[in-house]
């Protein structure tokens, strides 16, 4: 079984994956300060649970756009699992696309195993919107390179700068809201954050759509995603183990060559 490991600015998602078959999937909150035993802490009881051990894991695989958590997450593989895990971003690892930008090293690692995944489940040129702590719109063209993408604040953060910046304004729970008029303050905020948000996702892809000149689909991922989808028609398909699938691709990859 493989060991995915996907480390955002808010969580880490943790899977074991049976071939393509997701078995069990965790959250975690992202802490660069918990070390390599406390990871095992943390995901022992969660593998009993579900009637796992750490010896039925023979590969793992770890993407992080948190720098500083990579080095006890690969201690964890290499001291808990006796594997070396398979690192998105290392100069060895082929993700068996190009990427197109100025800086391709500053690309995250989650954009990039986006794109391995959404290259092989949908067809011509995407738009991969990840729903995270930043909402992140990357191109894709038809032959499976990333090509650029545009990077927004997420909803979340969104909101709580909000509550943070203004005195009167108290925190919100994201929410579609019936009216976009609010007779009160926090209806007026939630239409605010929600419908605003729904016009960012909407007017970006019309924008992108326009500057690339060819048909495009439009696929929404991040946990997220779901509260946006089918809210929009600029949304053409929800897809939530994007990240994890192409975490697996990318294993398999690496692993075969």
């Amino acid at each position: 079984m493989l060991l995915t490991i996907d480390v955002g600015n808010t969580n880490i998602v943790f899977a074991v994956c049976d071939g393509e078959r997701i078995a069990c999937e965790w959250r975690a909150v992202t802490s660069t300060t918990r070390t390599a035993d406390e990871y095992a802490v943390l995901l022992k009881p969660l593998f009993e649970l579900n009637g796992l051990k750490f010896g039925d894991i023979d590969g793992a695989i770890i993407a992080t756009v948190v720098p500083a958590a990579l080095f006890d997450l690969r201690q964890l593989c290499r001291r808990y699992l006796n594997i070396d895990p398979v690192v998105v971003g290392d100069p060895a690892v082929d993700l068996g696309l190009k990427v197109l930008t100025n800086r391709p090293e500053a690309v995250g690692a989650d954009r990039l195993v986006n794109a391995v995944a959404a290259h092989t489940t949908y067809p011509g040129a995407l738009i991969v919107v990840d729903f995270g702590t930043a909402t992140t719109f990357d191109i894709i063209g038809a032959s499976g390179d990333y090509e650029g993408g545009v990077i927004s604040p997420g909803i979340n953060l969104s909101a709580e700068v909000l509550h943070k910046a203004a005195a009167m304004l108290p925190r919100v729970a994201i929410a579609r809201t019936l009216t976009v008029i609010g007779k009160d303050t926090v209806p007026a905020m939630q239409s605010g954050i929600y419908w605003g948000y729904i016009g960012l996702i909407e007017g970006l892809v019309v924008r992108i759509k326009a500057e690339y000149g060819q048909p495009m689909t439009v696929i929404a991922t991040g946990g997220l995603g779901r509260v946006f989808y089918r809210q929009t028609p600029a949304i053409d398909h929800y897809d939530p183990d994007l990240t994890i699938r192409g975490l697996v691709q990318t294993f398999a990859r690496n692993k075969a060559g």
